[in-house]
């Protein structure tokens, strides 16, 4: 087999491509590459009135939607909107009940992921699809092995040779017999990429890449996708992130509650206009809220902490009505630092205080102290995500709401249907499966099972990684509400304008320590990051 020749041809004619032109050559109808814009070809693939329905629901209705060579184009929409199942269709994933697709101008089909793959289509989820003890070569070609001299034979030196040409042409400097899954995220993330193009992929869809990426990562991501669009391959990218969008995007079509709702050219639009289509109504995109003047009593103290996962004298105090900051580069020991505080991890020097109480055990001692987390991994360690809605929002109260240890079905639903209101989790009952929920709805989900266990005192994740701009906005004024009625709040996030937007002061962290700390005054996306970076 050959498989990555014409990709990889052009790639080299493109390499020199930088980061930082293009802009102006779109704004003038033209792509860098020299493709002529839009109107004057047929789009490489367009999907005409594609509807998808489930079991008591409609997920695509009449979409229509269709890409470009050489154009990168946004797809929006809130969780839920139809987004992941359009792409799944495009992608042959699921076989859409009604609809039409057209190649270049002709009609195709696609009723599996064989078929889209011949037509050039490739996705990169946001959970990657790689095996992690094979090495970068063996997962680039995975499925489509080099046959070797001898009948049965694998030709694994040349899978490593054709593997090395494309990851220098991609500028990734590393060898491809490394084990994935002794690379970061954002390295794993550049392995889909190689194996996409390795397939000669012509359209590559993109399913928020950037969100456990570093913003030098995400400089390098985005130098990558002007490469590739240099070159002729289309992106359809999804992201909630609108600095994203207006930086990236040629054009920008939104979905909401399964039908396309309309769609833009980023020059025509703004991230207001974006958010309106894709809720249906106004949102703050400021999070505003009234800022803590006098906090109240010392929820969260920590003297010295150090702990082996890396993080090294930590000295960090949150108070009761405050919401307080950690930010940091990816790998600076945030996570790490809220690991330490609820007792995940061990501390192997200092102490942790939780309302003036001395917390050594484990998380459940944190538990009974009132301590509550809300992981960055919701779906892995936040949720049981096969269990129901009613199920979650009670497992963690379980001792509380029931302390007899006499379980009570009937009780248990009646309080679950009450979250669900007061928390305004959108489902059509408690019993459904919390899996099927969109991002925004699970995120609450695992902050009401925490407040049926009567917590004051909760550190938040990455709050709203992977959400929407609405669920963002309901997301924060349920903390607001929290802080108002006396909680304490610590939230990590890599989305500065959140730190600086939600937060009374926050905490900066560098290789595994506290780097500073800012003052509301000071809080700034200029002196986070700086504080972040210095000396990195």
């Amino acid at each position: 087999m050959s498989g990555n020749s014409s990709n990889v041809a052009a790639l080299r004619s493109a390499a020199s491509y930088g980061a930082g032109s293009g802009r102006g050559e779109r704004a003038a109808g033209r792509h860098p590459s020299g493709l002529v814009d839009s109107g004057a070809v047929h789009p490489l693939l367009e999907l005409r009135n594609i509807a998808k329905r489930f079991p008591g629901v409609r997920a695509l209705d009449g979409v229509t939607f269709a890409v470009r060579a050489g154009e990168v184009h946004m797809l929006l929409g809130e969780n839920g909107a139809g987004k992941s199942t359009l792409m799944k269709v495009m992608s042959g994933v699921y076989r859409a009940d009604e609809g039409e697709f057209l190649h270049n101008g002709a009609p195709v089909e696609i009723s599996s992921p064989k078929d889209a793959q011949a037509l050039g289509v490739a996705v990169i989820y946001q959970e990657f699809s790689l095996v992690p003890h094979l090495d970068i070569a063996q997962n680039m070609y995975i499925g489509r092995e080099f046959r070797g001299r001898f009948p049965g034979t694998v030709d694994n030196r040349k899978a490593h040779i054709e593997a090395k040409k494309v990851l220098e042409l991609l500028a990734f400097d590393v060898d491809p017999h490394t084990l994935v899954h002794k690379l970061g995220v954002a390295q794993q993330q550049m392995v889909e990429i190689a194996k996409a193009l390795s397939q000669n992929a012509r359209i590559l869809v993109m399913d928020e890449p950037t969100a456990p990426l570093s913003e030098r990562e995400t400089a390098n991501l985005f130098r990558v996708i002007r490469m590739l669009q240099a070159q002729g391959v289309a992106i359809v990218y999804i992201s909630h992130r609108m600095s994203e969008v207006f930086e990236l995007g040629d054009r920008i079509t939104v979905l909401r509650d399964g039908r396309m709702v309309g769609s833009a050219v980023p020059s025509d639009t703004t991230p207001g206009d974006l958010v309106r289509m894709m809720v249906g109504r106004d949102v703050d995109l400021t999070y505003a809220r009234t800022f803590c003047d006098q906090p109240g009593v010392p929820a969260l103290v920590m003297r010295g902490v150090s702990s082996p996962n890396g993080i090294h004298d930590v000295d960090l105090e949150v108070r009761a009505g405050e919401i307080v900051g950690l930010a940091g580069l990816v790998g600076s020991g945030r996570s790490e630092v809220a690991r330490a505080a609820f007792g995940i991890d061990p501390v192997s020097a200092g102490e942790v205080e939780v309302f003036g109480k001395r917390r050594k055990g484990e998380p459940y001692e944190s538990v009974k102290l009132g301590m509550a987390l809300i992981p960055e991994s919701r779906k892995h360690e936040g949720l049981a995500v096969t269990r129901s809605v009613g199920d979650n929002l009670m497992l963690s109260g379980l001792a509380m709401r029931f302390p007899g240890g006499w379980f009570r079905p009937r009780l248990a639903r009646k309080i679950a249907h009450e979250m669900v209101a007061d928390l305004r989790i959108a489902t059509p009952t408690v019993t459904r499966r919390t899996a099927v929920l969109s991002g925004g709805n699970q995120q609450k989900i695992v902050i009401g099972k925490w407040l049926a266990t009567g917590a004051k005192l909760f550190i938040f994740d990455e709050p709203t990684r992977g959400i929407d701009v609405g669920a963002k906005a309901e997301i924060f004024a349920l903390i607001g509400e929290l802080v108002k009625n006396g909680a304490a709040v610590l939230i990590i996030s890599s989305e500065l304008l959140e730190i600086v937007h939600v937060c009374d002061r926050a905490y900066v962290m560098r290789e595994g320590r506290v780097a500073g700390q800012l003052s509301r005054d000071q809080l700034s996306e200029e002196n986070l990051l700086a504080l972040g970076m210095q000396d990195a």
